[in-house]
């Protein structure tokens, strides 16, 4: 009775160790990579290179070619029609 006690505790040991050192890693692996995304210097990172292509696009003739504008506009034109 004694050693099947010793080998479940043996065999839950190493389930919990496995979890840990498997799910554990991964769980701190993406909330690094959030901290390092919504840390305030790449946010400003991130604003200054969303003002710098709409500055870009500003300056533009046209924002998107004609096959983009009509298929946006047939887009639209269903969306209203489901709406009313």
């Amino acid at each position: 009775m004694r050693i099947f006690i010793y080998k479940t505790l043996f065999i839950f040991l190493l389930i919990f160790i496995t979890f840990h050192l498997t799910f554990n890693f991964a769980i701190r692996t993406v909330e690094r990579k959030i901290d390092v995304i919504g840390s305030k210097e790449n946010i400003e990172v991130y604003k200054e290179e969303i003002r710098k292509q709409l500055r870009d696009s500003i300056n533009k003739d046209r924002l998107i070619n004609k096959e983009d504008a009509i298929l946006l506009r047939k887009l639209l034109d269903k969306i209203k029609s489901e709406i009313y």
